[in-house]
């Protein structure tokens, strides 16, 4: 089995559709590493990751709005396509297991990191949504 795990910021707004009578979300995940070059210079690589998250609980669906930050995991697929040129070209995919939504852009309550994390969205939860209180009263401290 592979597994890809993915943490990054939607690109746009999701968008569910029925096939063959089963639902699927499609959303794309931004994932941007920093680095620094051999000259020492400041540089950033964007990986877009196209997702399907074929799903009964489309109730996540209206959370999934672009430039909200999610953890995303399922097995990776490559696509292989042939551009309008004729050049080859390939875009990676993956087939979501589970979401996770981590916040959006100016959520930040306090410190760093997450501020607040919605109900998930995986197979093995209910899907009655918790509220931000039930998260803070499952915190260690």
């Amino acid at each position: 089995m592979i597994k890809m795990q993915v943490i990054g910021n939607l690109g746009k707004d999701c968008v569910v559709n029925t096939v063959n009578g089963r639902n699927v979300i499609n959303f794309t995940v931004a994932h941007t590493e920093k680095y620094k070059d051999s000259q020492g210079n400041n540089q950033e690589k964007t990986t877009w990751v196209d997702c399907a998250y074929w799903t009964d609980r489309t109730a996540v669906a209206p959370y999934l709005q672009k430039g909200t930050q999610v953890f995303v995991e399922g097995a990776p697929e490559v696509r292989s396509f042939t551009r309008a040129d004729g050049t080859a070209g390939a875009s990676l995919s993956l087939r979501v297991r589970e979401v996770q939504l981590l916040g959006r852009k100016g959520d930040n309550v306090g410190g760093g990191g997450s501020q607040y994390e919605a109900p998930s969205a995986s197979r093995q939860e209910s899907s009655a949504p918790a509220s931000v209180d039930d998260v803070a009263d499952d915190l260690p401290f």
